[in-house]
Protein backbone atom coordinates (compact mmCIF):
# COMPACT_ATOMS: atom_id res chain seq x y z
CA UNK A 1 0.00 0.00 0.00
CA UNK A 2 0.75 3.64 -1.21
CA UNK A 3 0.07 7.12 1.15
CA UNK A 4 0.85 10.02 -0.58
CA UNK A 5 -0.54 13.65 0.11
CA UNK A 6 -2.43 14.63 -3.32
CA UNK A 7 -4.88 16.77 -4.93
CA UNK A 8 -8.03 16.23 -7.34
CA UNK A 9 -7.62 18.55 -10.26
CA UNK A 10 -10.36 17.51 -12.24
CA UNK A 11 -13.48 15.40 -12.29
CA UNK A 12 -15.07 14.01 -15.24
CA UNK A 13 -17.86 12.00 -16.11
CA UNK A 14 -18.15 9.38 -19.16
CA UNK A 15 -21.00 7.62 -20.90
CA UNK A 16 -20.72 4.61 -19.04
CA UNK A 17 -21.70 6.80 -15.77
CA UNK A 18 -18.05 6.26 -14.36
CA UNK A 19 -15.87 9.24 -13.00
CA UNK A 20 -12.50 10.19 -14.54
CA UNK A 21 -10.44 11.58 -11.33
CA UNK A 22 -7.58 13.14 -12.20
CA UNK A 23 -4.94 13.01 -9.11
CA UNK A 24 -1.79 15.93 -8.99
CA UNK A 25 0.81 14.54 -6.16
CA UNK A 26 3.33 16.46 -4.60
CA UNK A 27 7.00 15.68 -5.28
CA UNK A 28 7.57 11.67 -4.53
CA UNK A 29 10.34 9.53 -3.24
CA UNK A 30 11.86 7.17 -6.31
CA UNK A 31 10.66 4.37 -4.31
CA UNK A 32 6.88 6.26 -4.17
CA UNK A 33 6.53 7.36 -7.71
CA UNK A 34 7.54 3.58 -8.98
CA UNK A 35 5.06 1.96 -6.83
CA UNK A 36 2.36 4.57 -8.48
CA UNK A 37 4.18 3.60 -11.85
CA UNK A 38 3.70 0.23 -11.41
CA UNK A 39 -0.25 0.99 -11.11
CA UNK A 40 -0.66 2.16 -14.30
CA UNK A 41 -3.55 0.69 -15.73
CA UNK A 42 -3.69 -1.67 -13.47
CA UNK A 43 -7.60 -2.30 -11.41
CA UNK A 44 -6.51 -0.87 -7.71
CA UNK A 45 -8.29 0.41 -4.71
CA UNK A 46 -8.20 4.27 -3.50
CA UNK A 47 -9.16 6.26 -0.36
CA UNK A 48 -9.31 9.66 -0.63
CA UNK A 49 -10.11 11.98 2.81
CA UNK A 50 -9.46 15.92 3.12
CA UNK A 51 -7.15 15.06 6.37
CA UNK A 52 -3.98 12.76 6.97
CA UNK A 53 -5.31 8.86 7.67
CA UNK A 54 -4.68 7.92 11.35
CA UNK A 55 -2.57 4.70 11.89
CA UNK A 56 -5.79 2.80 13.19
CA UNK A 57 -7.21 4.10 9.99
CA UNK A 58 -4.18 3.19 7.52
CA UNK A 59 -4.04 -0.41 9.57
CA UNK A 60 -7.53 -0.95 8.32
CA UNK A 61 -6.93 -0.21 4.89
CA UNK A 62 -4.00 -1.78 5.12
CA UNK A 63 -5.65 -5.20 5.88
CA UNK A 64 -8.34 -5.16 3.35
CA UNK A 65 -8.39 -8.13 0.83
CA UNK A 66 -10.41 -7.67 -1.97
CA UNK A 67 -12.15 -10.48 -3.69
CA UNK A 68 -12.15 -8.99 -6.94
CA UNK A 69 -9.93 -10.30 -9.90
CA UNK A 70 -9.43 -8.00 -12.94
CA UNK A 71 -10.27 -11.38 -14.85
CA UNK A 72 -13.05 -10.74 -16.85
CA UNK A 73 -16.10 -13.26 -15.73
CA UNK A 74 -17.94 -15.67 -18.41
CA UNK A 75 -20.99 -13.53 -18.83
CA UNK A 76 -18.23 -10.57 -19.44
CA UNK A 77 -15.82 -12.71 -21.72
CA UNK A 78 -19.63 -14.00 -23.80
CA UNK A 79 -20.70 -10.33 -24.29
CA UNK A 80 -17.50 -9.46 -25.55
CA UNK A 81 -16.88 -12.65 -27.71
CA UNK A 82 -20.55 -11.64 -29.35
CA UNK A 83 -19.61 -8.28 -29.32
CA UNK A 84 -16.80 -9.25 -31.58
CA UNK A 85 -18.73 -11.43 -33.59
CA UNK A 86 -21.49 -8.77 -34.46
CA UNK A 87 -18.50 -6.48 -35.46
CA UNK A 88 -17.82 -8.81 -38.40
CA UNK A 89 -21.50 -9.99 -39.31
CA UNK A 90 -23.75 -7.98 -37.54
CA UNK A 91 -26.63 -9.94 -38.71
CA UNK A 92 -29.22 -7.14 -40.11
CA UNK A 93 -29.42 -5.97 -36.63
CA UNK A 94 -28.76 -1.97 -36.70
CA UNK A 95 -27.11 -2.26 -33.01
CA UNK A 96 -25.43 -4.30 -30.88
CA UNK A 97 -28.13 -4.40 -27.91
CA UNK A 98 -30.76 -5.91 -29.97
CA UNK A 99 -28.09 -8.54 -32.03
CA UNK A 100 -27.03 -9.14 -27.79
CA UNK A 101 -30.41 -9.89 -26.72
CA UNK A 102 -31.18 -12.14 -29.72
CA UNK A 103 -27.99 -13.84 -29.47
CA UNK A 104 -28.68 -14.66 -25.81
CA UNK A 105 -32.40 -15.42 -26.55
CA UNK A 106 -30.55 -18.76 -29.41
CA UNK A 107 -28.53 -19.77 -26.54
CA UNK A 108 -30.70 -20.12 -23.66
CA UNK A 109 -33.35 -21.53 -26.04
CA UNK A 110 -30.44 -24.19 -26.76
CA UNK A 111 -29.86 -24.76 -23.41
CA UNK A 112 -33.52 -25.24 -22.33
CA UNK A 113 -34.09 -27.98 -24.62
CA UNK A 114 -31.82 -29.60 -23.40
CA UNK A 115 -33.20 -29.75 -20.21
CA UNK A 116 -35.85 -33.30 -19.34
CA UNK A 117 -38.92 -32.20 -19.63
Amino acid sequence: MILIPAQVESITTRKDKTLKVTIGTQELSPNDAAQVFHLNQQFCYMAIKPEQFTKEETDIIESLKSDLSTAKTPSQRLRGILYLNYQQDNKGYKDFITYYASEIEKICEHYKNKLDQ
